[in-house]
């Protein structure tokens, strides 16, 4: 099982695991001195989310203040207030603050429709994304930017810190597995903002389109990739703050199994348990929580495992948690209950026969190395910040 520590470290742990951000940080939406004249005179398309905002105030209700002519909103997965559950659909409507049109990009249709852009002369994206290649934040940003280039509209990307954008790591998406949990051959911890990636989709030719997206990318201030960020709002509402954020890499393997992340609990993925009690001392009984987790693994069942909270130093990307959950199973089918979900996540089907062969967690990383280092030269040439090497 693995060794925790006391509860000492568990409010020093909630917002500040991953450190402390300048206060000369200023994100591209706070920046309009940059973005305003090119969206002056334009009719603006926004895909955001709750995380767009301007300090306290939503970017949609900032531009209206600007007289920026916002004539729709595109929501992301969670919605445009962020209160859905993770892959519930979410339906089109319309804002009842500003009365504009919103448009789910989580539904019927995941890329904007030609009608959808007709009467836009600009989009813009602000949305805070977690730097997992599996977060489903930069598939829409994908979808949106093909949409564009597709119909010839500009697109201006409002570019926000990644709070695990100071490494690299996991497994390479092997493009067998695309999904919308995984579009891109970059690694799995990306290393990118959501600038740089839109940067690396136009140049790498990712987009399934004749032309490339006419892009834009309004610079995070202050910022480089050795820094530590704390994230101002939670990006979804099963990421509730910095420690969820920065386990959340190594724990969404998980969402595979039978063992519960702590979906419909307080602690979202700061938590591990299964059914069986010997899993460990710590237990948990996920229930209905709406808007979060309507119907959440394992509910109304108590739950035993490890209270992750309590751990003194949060580490980087890492299969210790997942390998020592798998072992502690003799069937293997009683823990992993979706092989093909499993594959989706990590881009690849070599982990779990990786991991059935009895590889250690340092064989299988070192077999990652030769094309981890091919995307990080790669990645290279997209960096609009100072590295973290």
């Amino acid at each position: 099982m693995l060794k925790l520590i006391g509860s000492l470290g568990i409010i020093l742990l909630s917002f500040s695991c991953i450190g402390t951000q300048t206060s000369a940080l200023k994100t591209g939406a706070e920046q309009p001195e940059k973005y305003l004249p090119i969206l002056e005179q334009k009719k603006v398309g926004l895909v955001v989310n709750h995380t767009s905002r301007v300090g306290e105030t939503h970017l949609v209700d900032f531009l209206k203040q600007q007289k920026v002519e916002v004539v729709k909103i595109f929501a992301p997965e969670h919605g445009f207030r962020g209160d859905a559950s993770a892959g519930e659909k979410i339906e089109d409507g319309v804002d009842s603050k500003t009365g504009i049109p919103v448009v789910s990009l989580y539904g019927k249709n995941r890329k904007p429709l030609p009608e959808h852009l007709a009467d836009l002369d600009i989009l813009v994206f602000d949305i805070q994304d977690v730097g997992c290649r599996f977060y489903t934040y930069i598939s829409t940003l994908h979808l949106v930017m093909e949409a564009c280039a597709e119909n010839e509209k500009p697109l201006v990307v409002f570019d926000r810190p990644n709070p695990n954008g100071d490494y690299v790591a996991g497994p390479i998406l092997n493009p067998k597995f695309q999904s919308f949990v995984g579009m891109h051959p970059i690694a799995l911890v990306h290393g990118c903002t959501v600038g740089e990636l839109a940067q690396m989709i136009n140049g790498e030719n990712w987009l399934k389109t004749e032309k490339s997206c006419e892009l834009k990318v309004i610079p995070v201030a202050n910022y480089s990739h050795n820094m530590t960020y704390s994230l101002p709002v939670p990006p979804s509402p099963n990421l509730p703050n910095d420690l969820a954020v920065r386990l959340y890499p190594s724990l969404c393997f998980f969402e595979a199994t039978s063992v519960s992340v702590g979906r419909g609990t307080d602690f979202p993925f700061q938590v591990l348990g299964g059914l069986k009690p010997e899993l460990g001392s710590f237990s948990f009984t996920p229930r209905s929580i709406p808007n979060a987790a309507v119907n959440p693994l394992n509910k109304d069942k108590t739950c035993y495992g490890v209270d992750l909270r309590n751990l003194q130093n949060v580490p980087p990307f890492t299969l210790k948690f997942f390998l020592d959950f798998y072992h502690q199973y003799k069937n293997e089918k009683e823990f992993l209950t979706s092989e093909r979900w499993l594959n989706q996540l990590a881009g690849t089907d070599a982990l779990i026969q990786q991991i059935r062969q009895g590889l250690s967690e340092a064989e299988i990383t070192e077999s990652w190395q030769p094309e981890l280092e091919q995307y990080k030269k790669m990645r290279k040439n997209y960096l609009l910040y100072p590295d973290f090497e």
